[in-house]
């Protein structure tokens, strides 16, 4: 089953439990995908659909973020909620470990040795992780390795 029938079968089963907040979120996720689908003109696949689904998170954490600096603790916790709803989507990413072992492969695969290769770094790194680990938290390894 692709993820986007699944999408559609939860939001389904959301309507006949009439579970609202549950609704509401898996509606604007099945929208973002049409959406995505009508601008590009293509089919989505799976990869894709988790990209909208990255995407949608990154949308939702900054929301948070900004919603708890002016002390809007419940529109927070409606945008955490979504969060939650949007993670089952994702597959299951990789540990720090592994992250790091990646990380120390293309260190030596491409010589990169100052902070001036950050992107030469995540330009290789980022294939390889696009879709399984949050690429912020990457960044935020790379800048260590590289910052030693």
């Amino acid at each position: 089953m692709s993820l986007k029938v699944q999408i559609s079968d939860d939001m389904k089963a959301a309507m006949r439990a009439k579970d609202s907040a549950r609704l509401s979120a898996l509606r604007l996720l099945l929208a973002a995908i049409k959406q995505r689908e009508v601008d590009d003109r293509i089919e989505l696949d799976d990869a894709a659909v988790v990209a909208v689904v990255d995407k949608m998170l990154k949308q939702r954490r900054d929301s948070v973020a900004q919603y708890e600096a002016a002390q809007r603790f419940d529109l927070a916790s409606a945008e955490r909620f979504e969060i939650d709803v949007l993670t089952a989507y994702k597959p299951a990413g990789l540990s720090t470990e592994q992250i790091t072992i990646i990380i120390d492969t293309a260190v030596a695969t491409t010589g990169a040795s100052t902070p001036a290769d950050m992107g030469k770094l995540m330009a290789a790194i980022k294939p390889q992780l696009a879709g399984k680990a949050d690429m912020t938290e990457v960044s935020r390894l790379v800048k260590s390795r590289l910052g030693n």
